[in-house]
């Protein structure tokens, strides 16, 4: 634990920024029914498992049209 004291300054942002994507992209994927590649379960395991990469890729490959 002593060793990861000085990256805290790096790592809390990083954090953040992954949790606030994850939301964002699940909460994306409830509330619509149409996506590019796949359908909602594939998307909600994308996101969960692949936890910075996962939310990225539904944005970039998977959100459908509006």
């Amino acid at each position: 634990m002593k060793n990861i004291l000085p990256y805290l300054p790096f790592l809390i942002p990083i954090a953040v920024i992954q949790i606030a994507l994850a939301v964002a992209a699940l909460v994306h994927i409830f509330r619509h029914k149409n996506y590019r590649i796949g359908n909602r379960g594939l998307w909600v395991i994308v996101v969960v498992v692949f936890e910075i990469l996962g939310p990225i890729l539904y944005f970039t490959l998977g959100k459908g049209d509006d």
